[in-house]
């Protein structure tokens, strides 16, 4: 039906990569490499047909993953952005040459139903059918329903209660590939300590928040009933919608308790901070750039070993933090940890080639959506769950000689801007606060 020889298939297929893709020498020995290691029965008349005609309706065309290491170790180098040879894997290549050009990484795809050897299934083949993928997709979020200032709110007793105990300690955990999250819910037994040193986040009320609500968008227009103890009554609600930013997060870096450098503000969906010194890219973070004259011989140490450090990415709504250096990062995210039942100060060891994902946009929804009916101190808080701390090689918390982040030699605080501009615009909504605030209070 299709090829008669080798060079024949490359070229229909080299004629049918997408147009912008930047380097055709690359993609033709992909393509090449492809094509002479498919040996089972009607593959390449598999793969042709799906990308001439862009259908999903073929059979999966695969390789075992120590075939697709031998194409990359003896034919094709790539480089990553850290300009270190890597093996890609082949399912995001193919997706990259023929379909989206500007893909990242595996972490933006999800197989379809119908692929039998989808990535996701772990087995040792893997699909290479660009259209057995789909790519992953912000959801969109519903507007948070939000009630005129003027109504009544909780009583203080009525609010959850912040920790202020400066000197606790925060627990750990080490995160495993393949563990499942549990109810997006709060450990029933939290230790005591809330985002270490400053005590920047809260212990939630249990009751409050266990049961997340939801909305949908022909709800934005109708009055709610908002309750305060046995009381009801009928309030306005003003809808506020969600909007991405134009840079999804902010980082900041710091060494000890001392900032260093400029803060750096993050418009691509997939970066790299690592210890490295290029001095302009919108994908690379490199501290190794970063001076100060108050550095110490330990802080100097540790920077050299953060090596190709983390990559985060920000996919479908979700953020995730991958470990690419070979010694592990500590990540301190509440989101994160109510997703896995820890106590929200947790410090959570994420070791070398592992991912995990540290916020989800849903889930945050849900609790604002829940959290606004309990006024403006309970909105407020979920600040909180919009930053998250990282310390590179060097974790903190009550396994380790350092309790606070602010022991660690090398550290970065994000802030996540979508979240934050909600609340903002939320927060203004609601007006001031209900508890009052003097000069001797």
């Amino acid at each position: 039906m299709f090829s008669v020889s080798t060079n024949q298939v490359v070229k229909r297929l080299l004629g049918k990569k997408i147009c912008d893709y930047q380097d055709d020498k690359q993609a033709e020995k992909i393509i090449k490499a492809i094509v002479k290691r498919s040996k089972k029965e009607k593959a390449l008349e598999n793969l042709e047909k799906a990308i001439l005609e862009q259908t999903p309706n073929t059979k999966c065309v695969t390789v075992t993953k120590s075939e697709w290491n031998s194409i990359m170790e003896n034919s094709i180098m790539i480089r990553d952005i850290n300009n270190k040879h890597t093996l890609t894997l082949p399912h995001v290549w193919t997706c990259k040459i023929w379909r989206w050009p500007h893909l990242k990484a595996a972490l933006e795809l999800s197989c379809i139903s119908t692929c039998e050897y989808g990535f996701e299934r772990s087995l040792d083949e893997i699909c290479i059918q660009p259209y057995h993928y789909n790519k992953i997709e912000a959801p969109s979020l519903p507007p948070v329903l939000v009630p005129k200032s003027c109504e009544p709110i909780p009583s203080r007793d009525q609010l959850p209660q912040l920790n202020l105990d400066g000197n606790t300690i925060p627990r750990n955990a080490t995160y495993v590939e393949g563990m499942e999250p549990q109810n997006f819910g709060i450990a029933e037994t939290p230790p005591p300590g809330y985002m270490s040193e400053d005590s920047e986040a809260a212990d939630q009320d249990n009751n409050s928040i266990n049961s997340p609500a939801t909305f949908s968008s022909s709800d934005a227009e109708m009055p709610y009933q908002h309750r305060v103890g046995s009381t009801a009554a009928f309030v306005d609600a003003q809808p506020v919608g969600y909007s991405e930013p134009l840079y999804w997060c902010s980082i900041s870096y710091y060494e000890m308790n001392q900032r260093v450098g400029e803060t750096f503000h993050a418009s691509q969906p997939s970066l790299t901070v690592d210890g490295f010194t290029d001095p302009s890219n919108a994908e690379r973070f490199c501290l190794g750039l970063l001076s100060n004259i108050n550095r110490n011989q330990h802080v100097e140490l540790t920077r050299r070993h953060v090596g190709k450090g983390v990559r985060l990415y920000y996919i479908g709504g979700e953020v995730f933090a991958e470990c690419l250096g070979e010694s592990s990062i500590f990540v301190q995210s509440p989101n994160c940890n109510k997703r896995y039942g820890w106590h929200p100060a947790t410090v959570v060891k994420i070791p070398p080639g592992c991912n995990l994902k540290i916020f989800n946009n849903q889930e945050f929804a849900a609790l604002l959506s829940q959290l606004v009916n309990q006024g403006f101190e309970s909105v407020y808080q979920l600040t909180r769950m919009c930053t998250i701390r990282m310390s590179f090689v060097k974790g903190w918390g009550a396994e380790y000689r350092r309790q606070t982040v602010t022991a660690t030699p090398c550290w970065i605080e994000l802030h996540l801007n979508g979240p934050l501009q909600w609340l903002d615009k939320v927060l203004t909504q609601m007006g001031s606060p209900s508890l009052p605030c003097s000069s001797i209070s």
